[in-house]
């Protein structure tokens, strides 16, 4: 080791730039969500645990954005669906 370092040129902040569209964040996590998703990425044979989570996120989210009204139509149709087959039955 050196006894001294020139800093001089050196800069704050992190070394790889974070991609646009996407926001470096501190967040917790219980340790045995993260042991399940780093689990996950190694079954697969590897990659990044980070975009797993992001996936899972963004695939409830978009589950979640069908609105009421879908939901009910959604709902009514497989009701309607079960009534018209016990009706035949009858």
């Amino acid at each position: 080791m050196k006894k001294a370092y020139d800093f001089s040129r050196g800069t704050r902040g992190a070394v790889i730039k974070t991609p646009q569209g996407k926001s470096r964040i501190t967040i917790r996590l219980d340790d045995d969500l993260l042991e399940w998703f780093r689990g996950q990425v190694n079954k697969a044979g590897g990659g990044n645990y980070q975009t797993l989570i992001n996936k899972a996120l963004r695939d409830y989210v978009q589950s979640n954005q069908e609105s009421l009204e879908d939901m009910l139509r959604i709902v009514i149709r497989e009701e309607l669906s079960r009534y018209n087959k016990k009706s035949k039955k009858d």
